[in-house]
């Protein structure tokens, strides 16, 4: 299992000693890092001037949110940042939810599958320097409307790789089965290694659909670790970022993360934690995350601890564990990978 930086999205400005952290994690050897976007900073600016402090680093996002750019907008960006970088670059992508896509990006939400399935054969199109066509309905090219004057072009830049990576975030089970299908790679958020059969079963139904399971494909997820003698302190950590997630991002009824607990037996704690945040009470949201839903998907506690935890992570569907920590924790968790 390779080793990846979480560099996440911000909330005021850019986080202090992320520089040093990266650097930190460069020497470790670890394989790549990894940005991120919602409706505040976005993925590849920071990846690009941050990326520019390393050397071998793969770099990686996770994920840039497919309403924000134009499939080939994407591709444009990717191909770029792929050239600057000597073929380092990684490009992770999503759907999002409708309260992002509609809410923050103007963009309609219906038929995420279907669009991402045209998004992804658009962005392999413009990659492989094809003309690019498309007949939508997602996303027409050449435009069926305006001026009529619109006519198939293919990139002026020649890739770096016609091969670059792409890869899907995916939390509900025919999404995880359409990375499969159709990606270099599946994101999970919230995966559960102890408890991840009904992921096994998508994966497998998109690999049976592609025709065979593709050379090099890759499961990219963040595992948070936090080291701490307290396993509940430790826990009180996780707990905001997941009663976020579980309770705020997203409506009722449609809110994926919600759903990807919910699918692990905690249905009853996923209606209380969203009660709660949906209400207004979001420190009694957070108490109501239990340690075991923490960790289900994170690692909490002691050194001894997390290391007894890990092989699970380690000998999972997980080919890079993509994690944070100060410089000292990236080196520990180096080492306990080993």
């Amino acid at each position: 299992m390779k080793l990846g930086l979480a560099l996440g999205y911000w909330g005021s400005g850019p986080p202090r000693g992320i520089a040093e952290k990266i650097a930190a994690a460069e020497d470790l050897g670890f394989d790549s890092m990894w940005t991120a976007e919602a409706y505040g900073s976005d993925a590849f600016t920071p990846l690009s001037w941050l990326g520019a402090r390393t050397s071998r680093m793969r770099l990686g996002t996770s994920v840039v949110q497919m309403s924000a750019r134009t499939p080939t907008a994407t591709a444009m960006a990717a191909m770029t940042l792929d050239h600057l970088s000597g073929g380092r670059m990684v490009l992770g992508i999503g759907a999002s939810g409708p309260q992002v896509v509609e809410g923050w990006y103007g963009q309609p939400y219906p038929r995420p599958l279907a669009r991402t399935r045209e998004y992804v054969r658009i962005l392999r199109d413009t990659i492989a320097r094809e003309k690019v066509t498309s007949p939508g309905p997602a996303y027409p090219i050449p435009h069926p409307g305006g001026t009529g004057l619109g006519k198939p072009l293919r990139s002026t830049l020649h890739p770096y790789r016609t091969d670059l990576p792409i890869l899907l975030a995916a939390e509900g089970p025919r999404n995880v089965a359409l990375a499969a299908e159709i990606a270099d790679g599946w994101q999970p958020l919230f995966y559960a290694p102890r408890n991840d059969a009904q992921h096994r079963s998508s994966l497998a139904a998109g690999f049976e659909e592609r025709g065979g399971r593709p050379d090099g494909f890759d499961v990219v997820c963040m595992v948070q670790v936090v080291f701490d003698d307290d396993v509940e302190a430790a826990a009180d950590r996780v707990r905001p970022f997941l009663a976020l997630y579980i309770g705020g991002m997203g409506a009722r009824g449609a809110n994926f993360h919600y759903e990807a607990f919910a699918r692990m037996g905690y249905e009853d704690e996923c209606a209380r934690i969203q009660e709660l945040y949906l209400g207004g009470d979001k420190a009694a949201a957070m108490r109501a995350v239990p340690t075991s839903m923490v960790e289900q998907v994170a690692l909490v506690g002691p050194r001894a601890k997390i290391a007894e935890e890990l092989p699970v992570f380690r000998d999972s569907l997980i080919g890079t564990m993509v994690v944070d920590g100060s410089p000292d924790e990236l080196r520990t968790l180096r080492d306990l990978v080993g």
